[in-house]
């Protein structure tokens, strides 16, 4: 979880005005960011980020967890993203099969060649920033959502399956596969080619196997057996320790990849939450109950 909404439900128990306005400041960064990953303009995100805030503050009282503002904070954002995001031409509505986005000998061959040890893979630049960008907006919406909770908000399964409503097992394969998408359109261009112009080369079945269970492995989700039988499978082949290595990073990236909520308008936002939080502080009086 996002270490903004573990101290602002922190401050929120404070009840003083400088803790308050400190609270919905990193509560507009959280949903402004959120927004913007999801929605893919900032334009949106900030018309997103008023309506969210201003509906926000009557519950803000009486949430003591910081679990409990980050469901309701993200159901909240992610149904108002849904319904004003605009034709985009990002992210086409489609399902990803596993197997389209597995990749062939060939390609597990040529990750083999790449330095993991290059520049690139340590320094995530204001290019690099925006390369990231564009590959998440690229992936379907279902798939992005659960990848934008789980790597960009850093909430763990359980609390992305109730913002959703999925099980934990659907958000598992979801973040899977979009983890496997935003791979292939950060690899380099060689590589980033669709599967359907790709020559086909079979992809050998001791690899295919693992394939699957990458996101359980990298996320130390798997038990002791599986995660040695993994563990040997990768010593003993390079093309899929390159490929591990590639997704590891392309994930890492996604982790590190941040929106900054900077502008006249959230600050001019940010005093009217304040002013409209205070009043219905005074109106509720000290008795208001905390759910």
């Amino acid at each position: 979880m996002r270490q903004e909404l573990v101290r602002a439900t922190e401050l929120l128990q404070r009840d003083d005005s400088n803790s308050i306005e400190e609270a919905l400041r990193l509560i507009q960064s959280t949903v402004f960011s959120f927004s913007v990953k999801v929605c893919g303009h900032r334009e949106d995100a900030e018309d997103t980020m008023q309506d969210v805030l201003f509906k926000s503050v009557p519950y803000l009282k009486k949430i003591e967890s910081p679990q409990a503002l980050a469901v309701w904070l993200y159901k909240v954002t992610r149904n108002r993203c849904w319904m004003s995001r605009r034709k985009s031409k990002f992210a086409p509505e489609r399902t990803l099969s596993l197997d389209e986005l597995m990749p062939d000998s060939a390609e597990l061959q040529s990750l083999t060649l790449r330095d993991s040890s290059s520049p690139e893979s340590e320094a995530i630049s204001q290019q690099q920033q925006e390369r990231v960008r564009e590959a998440v907006l690229l992936i379907p919406s279902k798939y992005r959502l659960i990848l934008v909770l789980h790597d960009m908000e850093d909430l763990d399964t359980s609390e992305v399956a109730k913002i959703t409503g999925l099980s934990e097992g659907n958000v598992r394969v979801r973040l899977h596969r979009a983890r496997l998408f935003l791979r292939r359109q950060l690899s380099s261009p060689a590589q980033n080619v669709s599967p359907k112009l790709k020559r086909k080369s079979a992809k050998p079945i001791d690899c295919r196997k693992m394939f699957a269970g990458l996101s359980e492995f990298i996320d130390g989700r798997v038990d002791d057996l599986s995660c040695q039988h993994m563990q040997k499978h990768l010593r003993e082949c390079p093309p899929c320790t390159a490929f591990v290595e590639d997704l590891n990073r392309a994930v890492q990236r996604c982790k590190s990849y941040e929106v900054n909520c900077q502008s006249t308008t959230a600050d001019k936002v940010r005093k009217l939450l304040m002013h409209e939080y205070l009043r219905l502080s005074e109106l509720a009086g000290p008795s208001a109950a905390r759910v």
